[in-house]
């Protein structure tokens, strides 16, 4: 993407609605306008952003064994009601009537719609076990939406839904939507430390929630320093076995959100290895067992002849939610300081002198050799005005090119988030910025 043809509306001052870091620097990097009270666009550096972070998760639900469907924002209001939440949910969930005065609503989740798909599919213990997760938006109408994407009223979410005969394959379905969790967040740059969670509206009773750490999060966690210590990506787990050791480790150390908080137990844990911070949600997962699946009528022939009603769990991300979270876990006074899988672009190209016929060849070679991975700042603008976009927007390399370097054919190449420079030719600073 060249910045002279560029749709990246950037602004020099901070919106005064703008209350956090992720707001504040989401607005002033041109990646989203607001259109309404918690309703957002998304402009292409941002898109491009959330279609990054939707992909790692897509691949680590397909890695796991789920499959991907899509399913429609607005539900008929009668299966909330056959599950009995249709009241329960509150103001939270927008009601509507179409044309033929039929009560609809716009999907704050999901949970009746796929029992109700799912009912239509099994009719056997064979049909069993099944996980099927979409991407989709869903709308809660939150009476102060604040902190833009963080909680906003629309929002796009990653919802998986598991099937199983028995309450042991169940949980077995659960520890794999946990596994693939850890890693999906390890992915994006992040360490997700996962958090006994109080099952909310959803219901169940069991559940936990991925929480990042971040000094403007939301609430205040307690963790065990063993926890982010460890290296999620090293060993590639079989989903297939036995992966209670993983989820047996996570959740032997201590870790909890104020509300689930025991002083008691985090006594006994090392004063050394005692990390007390702030914390933002990023995942929740439930297992519920028949709590829809029976008052929705789906049940399968079991093995003994006789009607059984599926063992579920529900598991969700946030995705819109995690480009905030994202940027309040990593940004400094500049700006965004993105991890390299899910920045916009890999690397800013900074000509410093447009015009020169030696700036512009380099710059030109270096744009061809990363793109469609590069954004060219090839904009009549102050040297100044290009690193203070360029430290604003985040991308995790800036390659810089001034008279001197091009005559030389060397490229200054700055990593942003240590701020390390070291001049390279074209070739060795193009295999670095490949290389991250």
């Amino acid at each position: 993407m060249r910045l002279s043809r560029a749709f990246l509306p950037t602004l020099k001052e901070t919106p005064a609605e703008a209350q956090i870091a992720s707001h504040r620097l989401m607005l002033r990097a041109g990646l989203v306008r607001q259109t309404s009270a918690g309703i957002y666009a998304w402009l292409p550096a941002g898109l491009r952003v959330l279609r990054k972070v939707e992909q790692i998760v897509r691949e680590e639900q397909d890695r796991a064994g789920a499959q991907e469907i899509l399913m429609p924002t607005i539900q008929p209001a009668e299966l909330w009601r056959e599950s009995g939440r249709y009241d329960d949910y509150g103001k939270e969930m927008l009601r509507i009537k179409d044309r033929h005065e039929r009560d609809m609503l716009y999907g704050p989740t999901n949970e009746e719609m796929v029992t109700d798909i799912f009912k239509g599919f099994a009719k056997s213990y064979r049909d069993l076990p099944r996980n099927l997760y979409h991407i989709q938006w869903k709308f809660r109408d939150e009476v102060r939406p604040r902190f833009g994407v963080m909680r906003g009223r629309e929002f796009l979410m990653k919802d998986a839904y598991s099937f199983d005969l028995t309450k042991e394959g169940a949980e077995h379905s659960y520890r794999q939507m946990f596994v693939a969790y850890l890693r999906t967040f390890a992915r994006m740059g992040l360490k997700a430390i996962p958090m006994r969670a109080d099952t909310g509206p959803i219901g169940g009773n069991l559940s936990h929630e991925f929480i990042i750490l971040a000094e403007t999060g939301e609430s205040q966690v307690f963790v065990s320093q063993d926890l982010l210590d460890y290296d999620v990506l090293a060993d590639t787990p079989d989903y297939l076995g036995d992966l209670s050791p993983i989820v047996n480790f996570w959740t032997s150390h201590y870790a909890a959100t104020e509300e689930m908080h025991d002083e008691a137990a985090w006594a006994q844990v090392p004063e050394a290895k005692r990390v007390s911070a702030r914390g933002i949600e990023v995942g929740h997962i439930f297992f519920f067992g028949t709590k829809y699946s029976a008052p929705l009528g789906l049940s399968v022939q079991g093995p003994d002849g006789k009607p059984v009603a599926p063992e579920m769990g529900s598991y969700g991300i946030g995705i819109s939610r995690l480009v905030g979270a994202i940027i309040e876990a990593s940004h400094d006074e500049a700006g965004i300081i993105w991890p390299d899988a899910v920045a916009p672009f890999s690397a800013a190209i900074l000509n410093l002198k447009p015009g020169d016929a030696g700036c512009d060849a380099l710059c030109e070679q270096l744009y061809a050799a990363l793109s469609p991975e590069a954004v060219y700042d090839d904009r009549e603008e102050r040297a100044g005005v290009k690193f203070n976009d360029a430290d604003l927007s985040g991308h995790p390399w800036q390659a810089v090119v001034g008279p001197r370097g091009a005559a030389a054919g060397r490229v200054e190449l700055k990593r942003r988030a240590t701020g390390e420079r070291a001049e390279l030719s074209l070739e060795d600073a193009v295999a670095r910025i490949k290389g991250a």
